[in-house]
C-alpha cells in the first residue's frame, strides 16, 4: 500500500494542520503556533532524510554517524524539555544508559542484523521512546520538587542528604514516565496495530514475522526506558538535570 503523492495529498495534510491548530487555540489549550511549526519541520525534515537516508544506507561508517546524529537530537531535545537549556549533557546520559547496552546485545546476538536498513529504522525507535521517557521523568519528578516544596525542605532539616531528600519526593511517581509504553504493550494488537508490524506487513513479511519483530521492539522498549527513567530520576536527585533556579 501506497500513498498517493499529488495535490490531494497536499490538501488533506493542510486541512489537518489547520483543524489541530484551530483546536487547540479555540479551545484554549495551548498556542496554535507549535501545531505548525512542528507541522512544518515534520515536512522539512522528512524530505531531507528522504534523500540522505539513500547515501546513509551505502555505508556501515555512515549508519553509525546517523545513529549517532539522532541521539544528539533526543538529548538535545530532552535537555530543552527539562531544564528548558539546549546544552545539558547531562540529558545524554539517560538515553545512552538505556539504549546503548539493548541495541548492542541485538546487534550482538544477531537477533536485530547488522544492516544498515535494519538498524537505522529499530535504532530510531529505540532511541525515541528513551528520549521520550527521559523527558517525561525529568518533568515530573522538577514538577514533584516544586510543588512538595515544603516537604523537601523539611527532609533538608530533618538532616537528611540533599539527594536523598530529593530521592524521598520523586521516585514515587517516577513510574508514571513508563504509562505510555506499558499501555501500548498491553494493547499491541487489540487496539493498535504499531508502525513496526505494519510496515513488515506491507514490505512483503509474514503476520509470524511482523508479530515477532514488534514484540522485540515492545520488550526493547520497555527494558530501555525503565532505565532511562531510574537514571533520570537520580540525576535530577543529584542536582544534574535541574534548572538553575531549583534548589
Amino acid at each position: 500500500m501506497n500513498v498517493v503523492f499529488g495535490w490531494q495529498l497536499v490538501a488533506v495534510l493542510v486541512l489537518l494542520v489547520a483543524a489541530a491548530a484551530a483546536v487547540v487555540g479555540v479551545g484554549r489549550i495551548g498556542s496554535w503556533r507549535p501545531v505548525v511549526t512542528a507541522a512544518a519541520r515534520a515536512v522539512a525534515q522528512l524530505a531531507a532524510v528522504s534523500l540522505v537516508i539513500v547515501l546513509v544506507l551505502k555505508s556501515g561508517w555512515l549508519t553509525a554517524g546517523f545513529v549517532l546524529l539522532m541521539f544528539s537530537i533526543a538529548a538535545w531535545t530532552s535537555a530543552r524539555r527539562i531544564t528548558k537549556a539546549r546544552h545539558s549533557r547531562w540529558a545524554a546520559v539517560p538515553i545512552a544508559g538505556g539504549v546503548a547496552p539493548i541495541l548492542a546485545l541485538l546487534l550482538a546476538t544477531r537477533v536485530v542484523p547488522t544492516h544498515p536498513i535494519a538498524v537505522i529504522p529499530i535504532a530510531g525507535i529505540l532511541i525515541g521512546g528513551a528520549m521520550t521517557a527521559t523527558s517525561l521523568a525529568g518533568r515530573r519528578a522538577l514538577d514533584e520538587l516544586v510543588s512538595r516544596r515544603g516537604e523537601y525542605e523539611a527532609a533538608l532539616a530533618l538532616g537528611l542528604r540533599t539527594a536523598d531528600a530529593a530521592r524521598l519526593i520523586v521516585r514515587p511517581t517516577a513510574g508514571q514516565a513508563l504509562v505510555p509504553a506499558l499501555d501500548q504493550t498491553r494493547t499491541v494488537g487489540l487496539v493498535t496495530l504499531p508502525g513496526t508490524f505494519v510496515g513488515i506487513l506491507l514490505g512483503g513479511g509474514s503476520p509470524v514475522q511482523a508479530g515477532a519483530t514488534q514484540l522485540l521492539v515492545l520488550v526493547a522498549l520497555l527494558a530501555i526506558e525503565a532505565v532511562a527513567v531510574l537514571i533520570t530520576v537520580e540525576l535530577v536527585a543529584a542536582r544534574k538535570l535541574r534548572p538553575v533556579e531549583l534548589p
